[in-house]
Parts: structure tokens; sequence; C-alpha cells
């Protein structure tokens, strides 16, 4: 009954500490799911960098794409300027041929100009000869002038694919200086995206992590709570108990007696166990001791001496009545020094080992004739 309400009294100064508990749980509950949260929101930025770095290294891909076709077009412009080239030579080569001609045509005509009339008059066949010479002309001048501006017209024509053909090639340079530019700036932004992703993932994981330790912290507070109620609940069921019957020390003495601890009736050295099993296959119902010969056996507790003679093979044997049911049992005494209906204090004595080598004295202690473990009252 003491142990009892002394449990209850514990349960009951728990009761704060059991209240403290709750509220522990309750935050570590909160705690847990604001980092799940947390966990999340970071998990969430982190897949979002990384689909940003994603979109960065694509969009990278399509700008190198770009750069290629830029300098396919580029490689194709020069192949142009190349074949503009060669043309332009190839009709300057023609128009040197077309021009020979007319320049001796020329340069006839002006020597003739600058010769007087009268000396065409006074040298023989010049005249028939300058008639037919104006007329040579008269007919091939029409074609020389139309060849010459065919020429006039290639050259031009010729010099302004040249022209754009260089603004082109320019143009692409400068477009692939851009697009090299961009696709730096686009790998420098890939390699942030990358390093902020993986600094959020590192951050989501550390998260995730404090998540999964306030779990288990907090199913430790359930735990314990639990095992709290259980304390709780079993100290109730104790308190409700009615008191335990008295060990022989608590009952009543006999008349004339009083009352002690319960002790060991002899000093010795432990031979046999509580319920030990010995080789005949027979369960021990008390503990035996080895003593010295002519050892004084004497009373655990105060009681009243209900048998002491020799009993079958057993030597002598004193059994003495403590009340409420309690009893003890001496075997294997060499003589009793009572007799029966003797009553007895606690550490009278009431009998001897024998005289033999190594005696051996049981001692065998029954509630209501079921024995009962000396040792839980020592």
């Amino acid at each position: 009954m003491a142990a009892a309400l002394a449990l209850a009294g514990s349960v009951g100064a728990q009761a704060p500490d059991l209240a403290s508990q709750q509220r522990r749980l309750a935050d570590a509950k909160r705690e847990a799911a604001a980092a799940d949260a947390r966990a999340e929101a970071l998990a969430r930025s982190a897949q979002a960098e990384k689909d940003a770095a994603a979109r960065a290294a694509a969009d990278e891909r399509a700008l190198a794409a770009r750069v290629a076709a830029a300098q396919a077009e580029l490689r194709a412009a020069q192949a142009r300027v190349a074949v503009v080239d060669d043309l332009l030579r190839a009709q300057r080569a023609r128009l040197s041929e077309v021009q020979a001609p007319a320049a001796r045509l020329l340069a006839a005509l002006q020597s003739m100009a600058r010769r007087p009339a009268i000396a065409a008059v006074a040298q023989p066949g010049s005249v028939d000869d300058l008639v037919h010479l104006r007329a040579v002309l008269g007919g091939a001048l029409p074609v020389v002038e139309a060849r010459a501006a065919t020429v006039r017209d290639e050259v031009a024509r010729t010099r302004r694919l040249q022209e754009g053909a260089a603004l082109a090639a320019r143009a692409l340079r400068d477009a692939r200086g851009r697009l090299e530019a961009d696709r730096v700036a686009l790998a420098q932004a890939e390699a942030r995206h990358r390093a902020r992703a993986q600094v959020l993932g590192r951050g989501a994981l550390s998260e995730s992590d404090r998540a999964l330790a306030l779990g288990e912290q907090a199913r430790d507070i359930v735990d314990r709570l639990a095992a709290q109620g259980e304390a709780q609940v079993t100290g109730k069921a104790l308190a409700a108990l009615p008191a335990p019957s008295p060990r022989p020390v608590a009952s009543p003495a006999p008349e004339g007696m009083a009352g002690g601890a319960y002790r060991l009736p002899v000093a010795g050295r432990l031979v046999t166990g509580f319920e030990a099993v010995s080789s005949a296959g027979v369960r021990s119902r008390g503990l035996t001791f080895a003593v010295r010969p002519g050892t004084m056996a004497t009373a655990p507790a105060a009681g009243v001496v209900r048998y002491a003679r020799p009993y079958r093979g057993y030597g002598t044997v004193v059994v003495i009545d403590h009340g409420e049911g309690w009893s003890t049992t001496l075997i294997g005494l060499g003589r009793a020094a009572v007799k029966a209906g003797a009553q007895v204090a606690a550490g009278a004595p009431v009998g001897q080992a024998p005289a033999g080598d190594q005696p051996e004295v049981t001692v065998e202690l029954r509630r209501r004739g079921r024995p009962v473990d000396i040792v839980a009252l020592l």
C-alpha cells in the first residue's frame, strides 16, 4: 500500500511535467511542419533554378547553332565575293580586248582630226581614203559604243556586288561577335543558376534532415507521454487495490515475544537456490546451506513451534508458525533446542546442525502452504 501510495504521489507530481511534455510535443510538431514546408519551398526553388539552368543551356545551344549558321553564311558570302572577283577579272580582260581596237581607232581619228583639210586635198588618193574611212567609222561606231556601254554596266554591277558582299561580310562579323557575347553571357548565367540550384538543394536537404530529426523528437515525446500515461493508470489501479497481507516481520508477535526482521536462521554457503532442480529431478522449495558442524540455528522471526523432532531420513525438522499463514521449516538439523508449542522470539536458538562431515541445513518459507522465495524478504 505504501508503494502504491508513493507511486500515485509520484504520478501526481508528474502531472505538470506531463503538461510540459504535451506542450513540447505540440511545439515539435509545429516546428516539424514548418521545416517540411521550408524544405518543400527550397526544393521547388532548386527545381526552378535547375529548369532555368536547363533553359539557359537550351538557349546557349540555339545561339551556338545560330552562330554556326552565321559563320556558314559568312563563308558563303566570302565565296560569292571570290566569284564576283573572278567575274570582275574576266570582264576586265574582255574589256581590255574590246578597248584595244577602240583605242587604236580613236587614236587614228584624233590624228586625222589634227591634220588640216588642205593636206588631204593635196595628197593623192587621200580624199577617197578619207571618205571610205568615214563610212567605215560611221558603221562601226554604234557597235563600239554599245559594247563600251555594256562593259561599263558590267563593271558597275560588279562593283555594286563587291560592295554589297563586303557590307554583308562586315554585318555577319558584327553579328557573330554579338552572338559570341550572348553565348558567353548565357554560359555565365547557366553557371550562376547551377550554383544557386546546388545551394538551394543543399538547403532543402538540410531542412529535410531537420524535419526528420524533429519528427524523431516528436515520436520520443509521444513515447514518453504514453509511458507516463501508463504509469498514471497503473498508479491509480494500485491505489485502488486493498492493502497487501503483512510479512512475518509485520505480523503480530506471539504473546510475550517481540517481532523482528526476517533473517536467515543459519550462516553458511548457499548450495541450492529456490526452485533449483536437483539431479534427481526434484525442484527445491527453499534454500540449502552448507554449514559447519554444530552450527546453531535460530528462529528467523517470532512465532510458535509447531513441530520439533526427527522426520524419516530428513534429520530433525523444526516448523515455526509466524501467524497470518506464514511458516518456516528447518530441515537437516542434528537436534532440536525447542519443543512443539514453545513460543520463540526472532533470533532465539531452535536447534543445532549435525556433527558429521559437510552438514547441510535447508530453510523453507511458506505462505498458506505455498513456498515463497526468502530472498525477497531479506
